[in-house]
């Protein structure tokens, strides 16, 4: 099969008989029927190479050519193994933009803001919990607590006590984020904190997995806004040397991007859609455990550029 679109954007077409797709991603694919008439399997799995137990059935569908009767016992894939990150590594690597002069590939090649945000679980005190802790996810060990009030609403007509604005670009305090798991003081801050930026800047945003009682991959979704994937590696990432290995001619362009395992990935964008813009791991059970924030991009010159009124009949919750 032939790759041609990821996340709704076209891509450079290569071939492959192994699809990477992360929980949101989508994946557009061209196959080609070849092979000898009959019926085939085509299996899917969960991609897990860290050892935390997830269910690891494998899920089955079949490709029939039309005329071969239901009776042909169906030909079963060479599945790879489940922890096959060189595989997943290949993979995306692959993935570039078309970059033509129909579809070219806007890459910020300057920056006005660069985020830090690094991605952990932890423990906070609960009494009324087992053990009297409960699991927590933070960015920038912040786990996010979802208010009352909606955030656009809150946003356009200035309620105040809702959110605040100052979520930090960088984590608290630096450490050896992928080195030996750590398990000592692993409380998260709490609280509704948004991150400010202005209208039509230029966003570089590296997410940094942490050992934080264990790494993991996690695959992160961006509300309101495409970005390029302009750069990933695993360890630590390397404000002095990682940017010059960044793809800024042909990054592929997503709305939802997978962070490595022990490891860091580079997106780009414009901040050219106003309003407010949430950003969280595509893992339900993390986000229920606040691996979220939120973006509060600034409105521009004109309504053109600014957050649309509600609608008058809008319904209230």
């Amino acid at each position: 099969m032939t790759v041609v679109e990821i996340d709704a954007v076209y891509v450079k077409p290569f071939t492959t008989n192994t699809l990477i797709i992360a929980p949101g991603q989508t994946t557009n694919v061209l196959v080609s029927a070849v092979r000898s008439p009959g019926r085939y399997f085509i299996g899917a799995r969960a991609f897990m190479d860290v050892p935390i137990a997830v269910d690891n059935k494998t899920a089955m569908a079949i490709l029939q050519y039309k005329g071969v009767p239901n009776t042909v016992i169906p030909i079963s894939p060479q599945l790879p193994p489940s922890n096959d990150t060189e595989l997943v590594t290949s993979y995306n690597k692959k993935l570039r933009s078309l970059n033509t002069a129909k579809f070219p590939a806007n890459v910020p090649l300057t920056v006005d803001r660069k985020l830090f945000y690094t991605i952990g679980l932890g423990q906070n005190a609960c009494p009324t919990c087992l053990n009297g802790t409960k699991l927590t996810a933070s960015l920038n060990n912040i786990s996010f607590v979802m208010p009352k009030i909606g955030l656009l609403q809150a946003h356009y007509y200035n309620i105040k006590g809702v959110f605040t604005t100052d979520f930090p670009d960088r984590p608290p305090k630096a450490f050896n984020y992928t080195g030996v798991p750590l398990t000592a003081n692993l409380r998260t801050n709490v609280g509704t904190r948004l991150s400010r930026v202005a209208f039509n800047s230029t966003v570089e945003l590296v997410l940094q997995d942490t050992n934080l009682l264990s790494v993991e991959s996690h695959p992160f979704h961006l509300h309101g806004y495409n970005f390029f994937v302009v750069g990933t590696g695993v360890g630590n990432f390397d404000k002095a040397k990682d940017p010059a290995k960044f793809n800024l001619v042909d990054p592929p362009e997503r709305n939802t991007v997978g962070v490595p395992t022990g490891g860091w990935t580079a997106i780009r964008f414009r901040a050219d859609n106003p309003g407010v813009w949430f950003m969280h791991c595509h893992l339900e059970l993390h986000t229920m455990w606040g691996l979220k924030m939120a973006f509060v991009v600034e409105n521009g010159k004109g309504p053109n550029e600014s957050v649309l009124p509600p609608p008058a009949d809008l319904p209230r919750c």
